[in-house]
């Protein structure tokens, strides 16, 4: 995102940062597919299946907002319950991370990966004894002036992050988020969506870094979340503890996708991978296309049911809590049937 001003101007009286959306659909792990929680649809399933990611109660695809951030929803979300099963990696893979739908641009903000060691089942791991050390993070990337987000909505809405090297086998909670700054310039304006996946790392390492708890990991009012992303020019400062040592990002890029897999549940044996013609559907960085992932044809186990996207409001009208004018905007300022553009500030409005 280019630089536009040095001067924000305030929002409005009574113009609330409203909920803006999104949530991880799933992980790859070896070109293996992983579904996540699904909050929209889970909920309303007498029984839902048991998968990599933890439960939570952001049915809304909403936010952990600063003044909670010493609270248990900024751990892995809102109500957030270990995930029923993991996922198998070694010490050293990488793991690509696909959110759905896609990232509003207006929505800037770093990305960032922390592991916490579960001592035990991760599917049963008390949440506030996690300690959490930083893997990856991308704030605001000088050279290419783009923010984290913006890289992650260019590599088709996805995210790449390494597990290290040298850490030692066991079971991990992986909490991958993302912090959108568009109301950062104001107190309690910044909007955090933390994601959890369970995963039993293997390998020859030895190294389990010390951690912060969940709870402790940002202020509300530090200074990287207290943050005027419209400044001129962009110095940001990344919130959290340091990364660890020999801990990188790597370059993203997408991972191909060449079977599925339920997660492991405890005591159940390794998941049922599946590889079939089943259709898996990416987000792109386009809100009027998918690019779809045909799987090679192999096994009788049964596949995993193909998702799929409902086709996006021509682009002239914009979709419910999508950008809808603010300086600088070329977009769509027409709102979808049943919402209206509402000033969230100068350079932000949003449709309601």
């Amino acid at each position: 995102m280019s630089p536009k001003s040095t001067v924000l101007l305030a929002s409005l009286a009574g113009a609330a940062l409203v909920v803006a959306h999104g949530h991880v659909s799933h992980i790859i792990a070896n070109g293996v597919y992983y579904q996540n929680y699904d909050p929209g649809s889970f909920p309303y399933q007498s029984s839902p299946p048991k998968v990599v990611g933890w439960t939570a109660n952001n049915l809304d695809n909403g936010f952990i907002e600063p003044n909670s951030f010493g609270g248990p929803d900024i751990i892995c979300h809102k109500g957030a319950t270990p995930g029923g099963g993991h996922a198998t990696v070694a010490a050293g893979d990488k793991i690509s991370i696909v959110w759905t739908p896609v990232w509003p641009e207006s929505h800037v903000g770093p990305v960032i990966d922390y592991l916490a060691a579960c001592n035990g089942n991760c599917e049963t791991v008390d949440k506030t004894a996690l300690q959490f050390f930083k893997i990856d993070a991308v704030g605001y990337d000088t050279a290419k002036s783009k923010w984290g987000s913006e890289l992650l909505t260019d590599n088709s809405n996805s995210w790449l992050v390494q597990i290290p090297a040298t850490l030692k086998p066991g079971n991990y909670v992986l909490r991958h988020e993302i912090i959108a700054l568009h109301g950062g310039n104001q107190v309690n304006g910044a909007q955090a969506y933390p994601q959890c996946f369970n995963l039993q790392v293997t390998g020859s390492g030895t190294n389990v870094p010390s951690g912060t708890p969940g709870t402790a990991l940002y202020g509300a009012t530090a200074s990287g979340i207290l943050f005027n992303p419209y400044t001129s020019p962009i110095i940001y400062p990344i919130p959290g503890p340091t990364l660890i040592a020999g801990a990188s990002n790597v370059a993203l890029s997408l991972s191909s996708i060449t079977a599925t897999s339920s997660a492991t549940v405890p005591g159940s044996g390794s998941g049922v991978v599946t590889t079939s013609s089943a259709v898996v559907v990416t987000p792109t960085t386009s809100s009027t296309s998918v690019k779809s992932t045909t799987l090679s044809t192999s096994t009788t186990a049964p596949a995993m049911t193909a998702t799929t996207t409902p086709t996006p409001a021509p682009t002239s009208v914009q979709t419910k809590y999508g950008q809808c004018g603010g300086s600088g905007w070329t977009g769509a300022t027409a709102c979808v049937a049943g919402s209206s553009c509402s000033t969230v500030n100068a350079w932000y409005y949003q449709c309601v």
